[in-house]
């Protein structure tokens, strides 16, 4: 007899006050489940009606080995689609219906993918600061934790920016070229003091014009950046074409891609050297693992999105696929506090700059329903809404 799926449910929960999805596949064989991710964090309650009210009926008695038939299903069964709602939703199901898989097998889903390619998923740290010499000391401190990555965005005087907190009494506001000014500096005074010893990453962001990420990427050169990340946001994904004649800066783009022709143009004409995509606003492992290894043949190395806002689940996605991918790049970190960990046990190992695997069968990760609940969302007026950042005219821009 074959296994069904007898039930979809869909856990909305915020350990450390982050807003995360998670799907939960149940079977026919009575204690056989499996997670997915689906978070979607500005969006998160369309994601879970999405599951609850339209995936849920429409898959409930398929049989779960049927991955990839299932995904094609759910793919078309909106009529429109390449939408990050519907996405989101399938990858819930989609990776649980993996996880079930390598449960069912007694192998980590990993094995299902055709082998480690490494023992563990280097990751690069997140380090920031008020001026360049706190960057220096962040990124050092790092470094004594065994980081050998490590993104650096540092603040810039007067203006709110990108991966760098707004002090008090700071205007919310940003202006690009006091950024890109700022940006140079910055990396100048890395290199200065730290050497090559390190390797460094920043994200621009999409925030600025694209004729400034251009001069920046040039001016950028010379201190051999791993990558520079998001340099144009997705409507001015041709600009890269033009970013490629200018410089040889390595290029990380794809964290807002969710419709395959975003990306398929700069893999294909090799106009980028890392793809980045959000796992579950593609649709979960079973359309990446295929990504991954479209990139494979043209140079382009994986760099997952890790940041908070993907679940322990997720990121135990990301993990399983960096394992077995031979074109992984690296992997975006993120420390998965001691709530987090409360709510979902068997969270991957960070340890020496790296992410670890269990080995257990699936994705070797659990979601403790009642510790779920002791962490809902909080009330908020504009439910998770990415808020708007403007220039000192009052133009908002983007994201």
């Amino acid at each position: 007899m074959p296994v069904t799926i007898r039930n979809i449910r869909t856990f909305l929960t915020a350990p450390n006050h982050i807003r995360l999805v998670v799907v939960r596949v149940e079977t026919s064989e009575p204690g056989l489940y499996g997670l997915g991710c689906a978070t979607f964090t500005q969006r998160a309650l369309s994601v879970a009606s999405a599951v609850d009210q339209y995936l849920a009926p429409f898959l409930k008695g398929r049989d779960v080995d049927d991955i990839e038939d299932i995904w094609q299903c759910a793919f078309v069964s909106g009529y429109w689609r390449n939408g990050p709602v519907l996405n989101n939703a399938m990858s819930g199901v989609d990776q649980a219906l993996w996880d079930i898989k390598g449960k069912r097998a007694g192998m980590p889903v990993y094995q299902l993918l055709g082998g480690k390619c490494r023992d563990c998923v280097p990751l690069y740290h997140h380090c920031s600061g008020e001026d360049p010499k706190a960057v220096e000391d962040d990124i050092r401190a790092s470094m004594e934790q065994g980081y050998r990555y490590c993104r650096a965005q540092v603040a810039v005087p007067s203006y709110a920016t990108y991966g760098a907190r707004v002090q008090p009494g700071q205007r919310a506001v940003w202006e690009p070229s006091p950024y890109v000014r700022s940006v140079v500096r910055l990396f100048d005074h890395l290199r200065e003091h730290l050497g090559d010893e390190i390797e460094l990453l920043h994200d621009i962001h999409e925030r600025v014009p694209p004729i400034h990420a251009i001069n920046l990427a040039k001016q950028l050169e010379k201190h051999s950046l791993f990558f520079l990340e998001d340099p144009f946001a997705p409507e001015d994904v041709e600009y890269h074409r033009l970013l490629r004649q200018q410089t040889s800066t390595p290029i990380a783009m794809g964290e807002l891609f969710c419709n395959v022709n975003e990306y398929l143009p700069l893999i294909r004409d090799q106009l980028i050297d890392f793809i980045r995509v959000h796992v579950s606003t593609i649709g979960g492992i079973s359309p990446a693992r295929k990504l991954a290894a479209l990139c494979e043949f043209f140079g382009v190395r994986t760099a997952w999105h890790g940041p908070g806002d993907v679940s322990p689940v997720g990121h135990a996605a990301n993990m399983h696929l960096d394992l077995a991918c031979y074109n992984f790049g690296i992997q975006e970190e993120h420390y998965f506090r001691e709530e987090t960990r409360e709510v979902f046990p068997g969270c991957p190992e960070i340890r020496d700059g790296c992410m670890w695997p269990n080995d257990r069968p699936g994705l070797g990760i659990d979601l403790d329903e009642a510790k779920a609940a002791q962490v809902p969302f909080e009330e908020h007026e504009t439910n998770g809404c990415w808020p708007p950042i403007r220039r000192a005219d009052g133009t908002v821009i983007r994201p």
